[in-house]
């Protein structure tokens, strides 16, 4: 298949274009740096664009068979009005940008990310991708995100919303971010560690993209998570022990709201989010347990 992939360079569409080569399908990414990077493939066709703003990348569209929509700036950072206006115009407009280029009949799929913070804050309640939508800022981006996608339906795409989980790898991630705090031994829970934290392995996110891409059935919001989610305290417990390192020190709410604003309540309430549809569709997950899963991410560190 013919793959255009916006956010190509982007830490999960890296390694996709990666995948999908070895695959054996035609990758295009698109991406906002003037040149490509030295670890993109040479296998992959790259294109310079910023996705926010129309223009010649748009006509790379028509042609393709697949449209994974990765584009879109950090939600990891203080959300100040400047910073969620980026983080907003980065994911739409560039959604809308896609949507517009995608060719009347031609049945394109479209795979846009979303996350499942769109679920917004709900406890310790299960969500599956038939639940209804939270009503905070993150929540009410992912709509905003999925309803600018799905109208490529009305173009006769099939279109995917995939709601990503904390993607765990080896090349940065939320890892990246947590594992040099456990290594100076001052890692821990996030307040008081009761929040649910829905995470996926990269391998699997990458299977699960293979899995959309083959299977025509598939449509609408899938939930890109393991079907294990954890607690925040026993993901530090379980990093901790891949570390071997302790896992107590815990970072007040107070701290993190302080430092990050409305971005830490993120973090301090989570989701229980569960990968319904793709159980349903027979996805077999390689990493299902989050032990296994930062073992083979980080245990070669420790």
């Amino acid at each position: 298949m013919n793959v255009l992939i916006t956010g190509g360079l982007g830490f999960v569409g890296t390694q996709l274009s990666m995948h999908f080569v070895e695959g054996g399908h035609q990758v295009t990414v698109v991406g906002h740096p003037p040149r490509q990077r030295s670890y993109t493939l040479l296998d992959v066709r790259y294109v310079s664009a910023d996705t926010t703003v129309k223009g010649a990348w748009q006509e790379e569209i028509a042609s393709q068979d697949a449209v994974i929509n990765l584009a879109g700036a950090s939600i990891f950072t203080r959300w100040t009005d400047k910073a969620k206006q980026l983080i907003c115009d980065s994911r739409v407009l560039t959604t809308r940008n896609v949507v517009e280029a995608i060719p009347e009949e031609r049945h394109t799929l479209l795979c846009s990310a979303s996350a499942v913070g769109y679920y917004g804050f709900r406890g310790d309640e299960e969500l599956a991708e038939e639940d209804a939508p939270g009503d905070d800022f993150l929540a009410r981006l992912c709509t905003d995100l999925e309803d600018e996608a799905g109208k490529a339906a009305d173009k006769g795409a099939r279109v995917v919303m995939a709601r990503f989980g904390v993607v765990l790898a080896k090349s940065g991630g939320a890892l990246g971010q947590m594992v040099p705090a456990f290594k100076k031994f001052v890692g821990g829970p996030l307040g008081n560690g009761n929040q649910w934290f829905s995470w996926i392995h990269m391998e699997d996110v990458l299977n699960a993209f293979t899995l959309v891409l083959e299977n025509q059935d598939i449509s609408g919001p899938v939930n890109f998570c393991s079907p294990n989610p954890v607690r925040n305290r026993d993901l530090a417990k379980a990093l901790g022990r891949v570390l071997r390192r302790p896992s107590f020190f815990t970072t007040p709410a107070f701290i993190l709201r302080l430092v990050l604003g409305e971005f830490g309540s993120v973090l301090l309430e989570g989701q229980r989010a569960i990968p319904a549809k793709l159980l349903k569709h027979g996805f077999a997950f390689r990493y299902p347990q989050i032990a296994d899963a930062l073992q083979e991410v980080v245990g070669k560190e420790s």
